[in-house]
């Protein structure tokens, strides 16, 4: 069994991935088998910061040969090191599993020796988690880049989930800052296992096979170590959601564990990581592309939220009727999220709505009023100028944070439903 010196030294060096949430897997336990993975997500327990604590989040090994400048583990880092054996990580996960302190594993590991020694052993552990522990709960493996094409198929095979970190969205940042990795030794297992996954789904119909990496991909980013602008990350995201079919791209505001010349003094802030967030919800489930939200090298407007954004840049546009406006454009108005503009759909089939109706459906009438008219009324501010400064006012009564525990709809409405 993993002694307690190492346990929190690779926990403590893992704490750094923000990639880790789960959902998306239906693994059924099997006969004999021990855990059961949830199509509605695994994660339960919460911190009060909103942070998930159900997953065991471990490195294999933090005795990195890559030095990348920002990260903690860097081989020219002064860290204790410390590695777990395969066996001593399906104990660590059975023994925590049957006490209730997890549900499922995120396990990544820095490159010891090389990309294909370090992602043997995590293939190793994952297999021998499901096929001797007979552990059938969730688990989220961090590949390593530029590792052997059969190793990662094989991985795919036993996660629930995995994970490709890009980290920096151009290839001169990560040149500069991580001189190891390529480009291409990151996006091409994400491709192979985007293609891989697609053949695979023909097939498990088919036969009724077990599922090929059931959650999906995702990847992370971290926000400000370099010069790129939101637009450019945005872009990125854009793509690799197109191309890799990923779940979920997550943003990591810099924060300075590291000091370099190359990297940045100060913190990146969560402003500006949440506005990404914002902008990320808006392609993914409102039609937005990210052409539209920023400009190539345009950074978002920390005053408003993107939408509040792109809608103040298309004013001809506005106002728009409730009672007839297209579902595309209901979406785009401020205030009026997913859930809202299917509920105005739905409505008006019966009857014509005014501004009581869309009050009575939670519409954020203090943003959406300025956009919209109800059966030809319109209750805003006519003019630009004021319509910004008001939003920018009501911009700064929200609170730039993770979901809370304690969170409920009328404290915390976007955060719990995603809705802008």
């Amino acid at each position: 069994m993993i002694d307690a010196k190492r346990l929190s030294i690779l926990t403590e060096s893992a704490k750094y991935d923000v990639s880790c949430s789960s959902s998306g897997s239906a693994r059924a336990n099997k006969k004999g088998g021990v855990g059961n993975a949830s199509i509605g997500g695994i994660c339960h327990s919460f911190t009060p910061d909103g942070r998930c604590i159900s997953l065991l989040k471990i490195l294999l090994s933090n005795k990195c040969v890559y030095n990348c400048l920002y990260c903690p583990n860097r081989a020219e880092a002064d860290v204790e090191r410390a590695s777990a054996t395969p066996d001593e990580i399906c104990e660590l996960v059975m023994s925590f599993y049957k006490r209730n302190y997890i549900e499922g594993l995120f396990l990544s590991s820095a490159v010891e020796k090389s990309p294909d020694y370090t992602m043997e052993r995590l293939v190793e552990t994952i297999i021998r988690l499901r096929k001797v522990y007979n552990f059938n709960g969730y688990i989220h493996l961090k590949g390593i880049p530029s590792a052997d094409r059969a190793l990662i198929s094989r991985a795919a095979r036993y996660a629930d989930r995995m994970s490709f970190n890009v980290e920096f969205p151009s290839e001169n940042s990560l040149k500069l800052l991580a001189p190891q990795k390529s480009k291409e030794g990151l996006l091409i297992p994400m491709k192979q296992l985007a293609a891989e996954k697609q053949a695979f789904s023909a097939e498990e119909k088919a036969k009724k096979i077990s599922k090929f990496l059931p959650a999906g991909q995702t990847t992370q980013m971290i926000v400000g170590a370099s010069p790129e602008s939101d637009g450019r990350i945005l872009r990125l995201s854009e793509a690799m959601y197109r191309k890799f079919s990923l779940k979920r791209v997550y943003y990591s505001s810099y924060v300075p564990v590291v000091h370099h010349s190359l990297l940045p003094d100060k913190c990146t802030g969560l402003l500006r990581e949440h506005r990404l967030y914002q902008a990320d919800w808006l392609m993914r489930f409102y039609g937005f592309s990210a052409g539209e939200i920023a400009g190539e090298g345009e950074n978002l407007p920390e005053e408003y939220d993107p939408k509040c954004a792109w809608a103040l840049k298309n004013m001809h546009l506005f106002p728009v009727e409730i009672n007839s406006a297209p579902l595309e454009m209901l979406l785009r108005v401020p205030g009026i999220g997913t859930l809202g503009a299917y509920k105005i759909i739905k409505a008006r089939k019966f009857t014509s709505l005014n501004f009581d109706n869309l009050a009575k459906m939670r519409i954020v009438l203090k943003r959406a009023k300025h956009f919209i008219t109800c059966g030809g009324k319109f209750f805003g501010c006519e003019n630009i100028s004021s319509v910004r400064t008001l939003l920018a006012l009501e911009s700064k009564e929200e609170k730039y944070e993770q979901l809370s525990l304690f969170s409920t709809p009328e404290t915390s409405l976007s955060a719990l439903t995603g809705q802008l």
